[in-house]
C-alpha cells in the first residue's frame, strides 16, 4: 500500500509540473495575444486537471478516513519522511501553480475589457452625432438618430 501511496503521490507532482509549464507558456501566449493557440491549450491543461483530481480521489479512497500526514506517522521514520517531503514539495508546487493560475486569470481578463472598450468604441463611432443643422429653408431641420432605409413624402 505505500508504493501504491508513494506512486500516486508522485503523479501527482509530476502531473503539477507540467500543469505549472503549461501556465507559463499560456501566459506567454496570453502576452503575445495568440488566443486561437490559448484555446488548443486550454484543452489540455483541463486535461491534465481532470486527471490530476483523478489520482485525488484514488489516494482517498486508498487512505480512508486518515489524512496523508497521519498515515505517514504510522510509517518507519525513513519512509515517513519521504512521504512527508513529497507532500510538501506537491504543496510548494500547488501554490506556485495557483499564483501562475491568477496571473493567466487577470491578464485574459485584463485583454477581455480591452476588448470590450474596443468593440463599444468602435460600435459608438458608427452611431451617426446628434448634430443640429440647418435646412434648405433656413430652418433648423430635426436629424433622425438612427438608419433610415425608406424615406416618404406625400
Amino acid at each position: 500500500m505505500n508504493k501504491q501511496i508513494y506512486g500516486i503521490l508522485f503523479r501527482q507532482y509530476k502531473a503539477l509540473e507540467l500543469l505549472y509549464e503549461l501556465m507559463q507558456e499560456e501566459f506567454t501566449l496570453l502576452q503575445e495575444r495568440r488566443s486561437s493557440e490559448v484555446s488548443n491549450l486550454e484543452f489540455s491543461i483541463h486535461e491534465l486537471l481532470r486527471q490530476i483530481a483523478g489520482e485525488r480521489l484514488d489516494l482517498r479512497n486508498l487512505l480512508g478516513d486518515i489524512t496523508l500526514l497521519d498515515y505517514a506517522n504510522l510509517l518507519p521514520e525513513e519512509e515517513a519522511e519521504e512521504l512527508r517531503s513529497l507532500f510538501h514539495k506537491i504543496d510548494k508546487l500547488e501554490q506556485t501553480t495557483a499564483r501562475q493560475a491568477t496571473f493567466n486569470t487577470e491578464i485574459s481578463l485584463a485583454l477581455l475589457d480591452q476588448s470590450q472598450s474596443m468593440l463599444s468604441f468602435l460600435h459608438d463611432s458608427f452611431i451617426p452625432k446628434n448634430n443640429t443643422i440647418y435646412g434648405d429653408k433656413g430652418l433648423v431641420k430635426e436629424q433622425r438618430p438612427e438608419a433610415v432605409l425608406f424615406r416618404g413624402r406625400l
